[in-house]
């Protein structure tokens, strides 16, 4: 790999300034060559039309007239095909004496002559362009031969049959190069246009001379650029690089200036500049003050953070100790198999799951959500869990138990925090269960063999949302092989990239991928589906979940 090369500011600056004055000094280079183009074209285009229309003045319509219906006949073209073919101007001559036009041919040849002469353009000619192709009637510069001629007739003649004018041009021609032509009307004694009086004027000296003027402006247009440049540079180099230089000195010193406040830092910098750069030179004074002022108290905020930390790091580990986390959970019974697992958004989290026996034929399960994350919820989590398991242990049913947590929580909630649970209480003996369920997710149930479905019934409200609620019950039973597994809203509501939610189909899907899987595994395959579906996203809620296998008294752990 190439290392980036650095350039410096000053010289960055140098080539920004020639590459705008260049810009400049080419765009003013452009205008001047145009707009002494166009003057020096308007001035040749202003004389052909005056030749032109001297020529008009002093030519003969009528003849042109004459001549043109003598010599766009098919008689004359062969006779002129045969001339050409022994190059004998003299039978040409010899035709327009005995049709009697060589006199008034050889008065308007001379005074075509003398107007090319005194008026100094190049070429002087009659011809006629019509619908029918042109024809060329009188041209001093060629010899009689071209008289009749139907080829090599001026580009861009116009028929003035229809067109009354047009505009002198300058153009380029393989055979000529540059010329400046202009086209005026030859009118008949009766006013009908019979030809075209043509004038073109050389220009290819013309163009030399503009083309050296060109290549002088941009000479000069080159130096005034350069010695600009040099001169802008110095300028800039002094009013702003320099400033901005011991800008960055003071920057990289920055450190060492902390210790002597008076060498190479910010507030030994003193611009007067009245512009930017003195604003920059106050701005990075404040920022120094402001930085030691910050510095000063970072390392008591650090301590401070590090402490909280630390403090977070054991509420966690206190939350994680309050779960049930030894497993098997009650090695000694057969009758059941049970697995939870709970993984909050942040250090500490308010979902909580619990199971403990009411007595020897009775399994209390617990889970629930409390609303909010952190700290708050999991304080609010660490009292609604002991007093759901308190009142449980006194024997009352689920909906007795919920109703007096729900008034206990209620007392001095001014945090409106509040918790949807999930309560059942199996009889582990006959599998009769009984269950509440406050605001809480649905559960799901699978019968031996079948499949994990979710039972869907009506819910009662969260806990600690008003006193004196009733919580309505529900009876359920198992039998040898069923399964239950419930979850907090974290499952379903986790979240991909792309904002959208893993859902309870999805959930599902992981759940019947082995439905016959010991609660531990059911629990890792609906994770590593949540995974593999959220992908880098980051988890926003507590991901909390418990299976339960129901094998009754004959037992069945295989």
């Amino acid at each position: 790999m190439f290392k980036r090369l650095k350039v410096r500011l000053g010289t960055k600056v140098l080539i920004l300034m020639i590459l705008v004055i260049m810009l400049v000094m080419g765009g003013a280079t452009v205008i001047a060559y145009k707009v002494h183009a166009a003057k020096v074209d308007d001035l040749f285009k202003e004389k052909a039309s005056e030749v032109a229309q001297t020529a008009v003045y002093f030519a003969d319509g009528d003849f042109a007239a004459e001549l043109l219906a003598a010599v766009d006949t098919d008689e004359y073209q062969a006779f002129r095909a045969d001339a050409i073919e022994r190059e004998d101007n003299a039978a040409v001559e010899a035709w327009l004496a005995e049709n009697g036009f060589l006199e008034r041919y050889n008065s308007e040849t001379k005074r075509l002559h003398v107007i090319c002469n005194e008026m100094d353009v190049t070429w002087l000619y009659i011809q006629v362009q019509n619908e029918y192709g042109g024809i060329n009637l009188l041209d001093p510069d060629e010899d009689m031969l071209y008289l009749g001629s139907k080829e090599g007739l001026a580009e861009g003649l116009t028929d003035f049959t229809e067109n009354r004018h047009k505009d002198p041009t300058v153009n380029y021609t393989d055979e000529y190069g540059w010329l400046c032509s202009a086209y005026e009307p030859l009118y008949d004694s009766n006013g009908k246009a019979v030809a075209t009086i043509g004038v073109d004027i050389d220009m290819n000296d013309i163009m030399k001379e503009r083309y050296a003027f060109l290549r002088t402006l941009v000479v000069y247009a080159l130096i005034l650029a350069v010695l600009a440049a040099i001169l802008g540079g110095f300028y800039m180099r002094k009013l702003v690089v320099h400033p901005l230089n011991r800008l960055a000195e003071a920057a990289k010193g920055y450190y060492k200036a902390r210790e002597t406040p008076e060498e190479n830092s910010f507030a030994s910098l003193n611009f007067k500049t009245g512009d930017e750069i003195e604003d920059l030179s106050e701005a990075m004074k404040q920022m120094e003050r402001d930085l030691n002022d910050y510095i000063e108290n970072l390392t008591a905020v650090t301590a401070e953070k590090e402490r909280i930390g630390a403090e977070l790091n054991v509420a966690t580990q206190i939350q994680a100790d309050m779960l049930p986390s030894i497993f098997p959970a009650f090695p000694e019974r057969t009758e059941f198999d049970i697995f939870a697992t709970m993984d909050p958004a942040k250090e500490v989290g308010g979902d909580f799951y619990d199971f403990f026996l009411v007595d020897d034929d009775h399994l209390a399960m617990v889970m629930a959500d409390v609303s909010g994350k952190g700290v708050p919820a999991a304080l609010f989590m660490v009292i609604a869990k002991t007093l759901i398991k308190n009142r449980a242990l006194l024997g009352e049913s689920p909906a007795q138990v919920l109703s007096e947590v729900n008034n206990q929580l209620c007392e001095g909630n001014e945090a409106e925090l509040f918790v949807t649970v999930w309560l059942a209480i199996v009889e582990i003996s006959t599998g009769k269960g009984v269950a509440a369920n406050a605001g809480h997710e649905h559960p799901t149930l699978r019968r031996k063999d079948g499949k994990y479905e979710l039972i869907v019934y009506p819910h009662s409200p969260a806990v600690a949302t008003m006193e004196d609620l009733p919580f309505k019950e529900h009876e359920f039973e198992l039998h040898p092989g069923d399964s239950i597994y419930v979850y907090t809203d974290g499952v379903a509501e986790a979240t991909d990239s792309e904002q959208e939610l893993y859902g309870t189909d999805r959930m599902l899907e992981a759940l019947n991928k082995d439905p016959n899987a010991k609660p531990e595994d059911l629990l890792r395959n609906v994770r590593e589906s949540i995974d593999v579906f959220v992908g880098d996203a980051p988890q926003f809620d507590d991901i909390t979940m418990l299976g339960f296998t129901y094998y009754g008294e004959g037992g069945n752990h295989a």
